[in-house]
């Protein structure tokens, strides 16, 4: 199977575990990587500049109707929902926030099921709230791969331990599992 897409999804207690896959991932990396992590949403500078110290890919936050490009990672802007629209473009939007949460991590994992089909990767990280469970079911349904990080391992287990109960997700990893499954993708 040749994937297309991973989509990372995470809230309180992720960051430093995005840093350590982001970190692992070569500067050549074939797959694109969707980030959809809650932030505060009036600080609009600074997480990508913090993440692109440890990334060897290309990072940034995409601005509407961007052409969606492989072998790059693309985090959520602050307080704006990321979807990925047919066409591989990038549409952003301020609609109302879902589950608390703007980006909703449920609304890009949707778009990228949507998009991707089977030929997508969702993985869902530490958070606290059940945001990212209904939009790993949807890459499940849709045929793709859902990846939970393993609750005991994770600062805040809510999103996990929500996704868990949402979908059978195909694989519960630690950190370093997750870096080895992404690794052997290539």
């Amino acid at each position: 199977m040749e994937y297309k897409a991973i989509i990372i999804g995470g809230s309180a207690g992720s960051f430093q575990v995005v840093t350590k896959i982001i970190a692992a991932l070569p500067k050549n990396y074939p797959l694109t990587v969707f980030l959809c992590l809650h932030r505060l949403k009036h600080i609009r500078s600074g997480f990508v500049e913090a993440l692109s110290i440890k990334a060897q890919m290309p990072i940034e936050e995409p601005n509407d109707k961007d052409p969606v490009k492989h072998g790059r990672i693309y985090l959520a802007p602050a307080n704006y929902h990321m979807y990925v629209e047919l066409g591989n473009k990038f549409a952003l939007s301020t609609e109302d926030p879902v589950n608390h949460s703007r980006p909703s991590i449920d609304l890009s994992f949707e778009s990228v099921a949507y998009n991707y089909n089977k030929k997508a990767i969702g993985i869902i990280l530490s958070g606290a709230n059940r945001d990212g469970a209904m939009g790993l079911k949807a890459i499940k349904n849709a045929g793709g791969i859902a990846i939970v990080q393993d609750p005991k391992e994770c600062q805040v287990p809510t999103m996990t331990s929500a996704s868990i109960s949402a979908t059978k997700v195909d694989y519960i990893l630690k950190t370093e599992e997750i870096i080895k499954f992404l690794l052997n993708l290539r």
